[in-house]
């Protein structure tokens, strides 16, 4: 009894510190203002519902790029700049068509085609399909069997993953390079199960990849009842036949832009402390989560160190990074116009995992900068970041840690975000504004820390 009582005065002891803690006070403060001022929430209302879907290279895209200056610009923000990047310009045309076709009987089932993928035919394709789950198990199958067929991948993320990203990267192969593998085996064709584990009737596009020296086939992603009922037809009627159509194409690479915001450093100001998230999303999507989210909270964080009289030590840079979703050279070029003005960028932080309830941050970097990130735990634990410790940063700033950049990954509560992943549902209704405003918040949170104690 005796040794819980103390054990409990210890803890109180503790908490109390961290409470008077400068810090500590600070991060309150922090909160308070994302909580009772934030502009997050309205900023991804004017994203998505006046702008809408923004693929690389598209109208939307433009607009969103125009108006993100705008707003940094209406911050006061010390330096709003763009940084000039080519991106692909693929478009889907007009909406895809499917069906499984048992004798005379037509059954349509949804479909999107998946990003960089060739159009089919203009009266589209039909064959006979050949299900798998695997590259191994279709390279089993052989070229005999799989010649002038679609090919169907139907490996579903895997359900007992808690960590839904986990369950994401074990699948997601089949769109990545399911057209490559099944055209070396003179596939016509390849349809592949959506990315959820959610059942539902909207597919889940995003990007896949032609590999050199093989046929390039059309692909498209399928729902999950889609898939089920496709594969449930199967095995009562194997002779079945599945037709699609869609009419996408890739057009000539178009200029576009990085939007950047920053807030000069009181007295590193030549190092530099990045937030961002990618500001364009896929055509069929408002781009709410993914990753409308990441770029508001990022700019929230500046906003809220502004009005807080905050003046970093450290330059903080908001970074917009252009095409994410299908090629990544916002974030390439970012990094290569880093080298090249010699920036030294100490730390980076992104937002693309949606704007969910915190959980915490994935840290890339050496052993010691890991363990001083992770010491901050007990000024952040109080606001729900628990999971704080190595694993990823984040794909716009990857390419920054090949010159010593420490990358910190924003982690939102994962569940739900699959649901929306690249879908027509990922709208501004899907976002809690208290979440929303909590993540920017913890972003802010830490960018005080970086910069108070560096790395």
């Amino acid at each position: 009894m005796m040794k819980r009582t103390l054990t409990f005065l210890l803890s109180l002891l503790i908490s109390y510190g961290y409470a008077q803690n400068p810090d500590s006070v600070t991060i309150r403060k922090i909160y308070n203002e994302a909580l009772s001022n934030g502009k997050s929430y309205e900023w991804l209302r004017h994203l998505t519902k006046q702008i809408g879907p923004r693929l690389s290279g598209s109208a939307g895209a433009q607009k969103a790029v125009d108006w993100t200056k705008q707003v940094m610009d209406q911050q006061g923000f010390d330096r709003v700049f763009l940084q000039d990047v080519m991106v692909p310009h693929w478009v889907r045309g007009a909406k895809e068509e499917a069906f499984i076709h048992i004798g005379k009987q037509k059954t349509v089932v949804p479909i999107a085609a998946l990003g960089g993928s060739v159009a089919t035919p203009a009266k589209g394709i039909e064959a006979q399909v050949i299900e798998v789950k695997s590259f191994p198990e279709l390279r089993a199958l052989g070229a005999d069997k799989v010649k002038g067929k679609i090919v169907f991948y139907n490996r579903p993320m895997d359900p007992t993953k808690i960590n839904t990203f986990e369950a994401y990267g074990g699948a997601v192969d089949q769109r990545a390079n399911g057209a490559t593998e099944a055209a070396k085996l003179g596939a016509v064709g390849a349809i592949v199960r959506s990315m959820t584990n959610v059942h539902d009737d909207n597919p889940h596009v995003g990007g896949m990849r032609y590999g050199t020296g093989v046929a390039l086939i059309p692909t498209a992603a399928i729902s999950t009842n889609g898939a089920d009922l496709l594969s449930k037809s199967l095995q009562e009627n194997p002779a079945l036949t599945f037709y699609f159509k869609q009419n996408c194409e890739t057009l000539p690479d178009a200029k576009s832009y990085n939007v950047v915001g920053e807030i000069k450093g009181s007295e590193k100001p030549d190092e530099i402390i990045v937030v961002g998230g990618h500001l364009d999303s896929w055509d069929l999507a408002e781009g709410a989560h993914d990753d409308g989210a990441g770029c508001v909270q990022s700019i929230e964080v500046l906003r809220i160190m502004k009005a807080l009289g905050i003046k970093p030590k450290h330059t903080i840079r908001a970074v917009m990074f252009m095409n994410e979703e299908n090629g990544l050279r916002g974030g390439v070029q970012y990094a290569d116009l880093a080298k090249k003005n010699n920036e030294k960028h100490i730390a980076a932080v992104e937002s693309d995992n949606g704007g969910f309830t915190p959980r915490g941050f994935g840290i890339v970097g050496k052993p010691e900068q890991r363990e001083k990130i992770m010491a901050w735990k007990p000024l952040l634990a109080p606001y729900g970041l628990t999971e704080i410790g190595p694993s990823g940063g984040g794909a716009d700033i990857g390419p920054l840690a090949q010159t010593g950049t420490v990358l910190l990954g924003f982690k939102p509560d994962s569940q739900r975000y699959f649901d929306y992943h690249h879908t027509t549902i990922d709208r501004f209704e899907a976002v809690s504004q208290r979440e929303l405003e909590l993540g920017a918040a913890s972003m802010a949170a830490v960018i005080y820390l970086l910069d108070a104690y560096g790395l």
